[in-house]
């Protein structure tokens, strides 16, 4: 059995790169590096590579496809996910509000970055 002890990087194609630069600076702060084709944050020792993809858009990102559902940042505490429903707000993005997940009756917020692709917020408290 394979067990790794981390995610090292996950890599999402997106159709204009500044438009997502600024949509993942609201939400991460500024990248830890960036290239003129690509944004790199960091989601604990997870790097997040976001890259312009060479392809046309040909229609809304589906997230009930086979492939990427959502991206689930994790948050140790209420308070944490409450002052991230703060910054969403004063950044005026579009976001769910703290909801209760019906099946780990855990809290957490959803919204959906330019490109479509769901991304949460999800307390996991220790």
């Amino acid at each position: 059995m394979i067990s790794p002890g981390f995610v090292d990087h996950l890599v999402f194609r997106v159709s204009e790169l500044g438009r997502t630069e600024r949509f993942y600076n609201a939400l991460l702060g500024q990248p830890a590096h960036k290239t003129e084709d690509s944004v790199m944050y960091m989601a604990g020792e997870t790097r997040l590579f976001f890259t312009a993809s060479t392809e046309p858009k040909t229609q809304p990102y589906d997230k009930e496809k086979v492939g990427l559902n959502h991206l689930a940042f994790g948050v140790h505490t209420r308070a944490e996910l409450e002052t991230i429903e703060s910054k969403l707000n004063a950044s005026g993005i579009a976001h769910s509000g703290i909801k209760i997940d019906q099946y780990g009756q855990k809290d957490y917020i959803w919204l959906d970055d330019p490109d479509g692709l769901r991304v949460e917020f999800y307390l996991r408290s220790e």
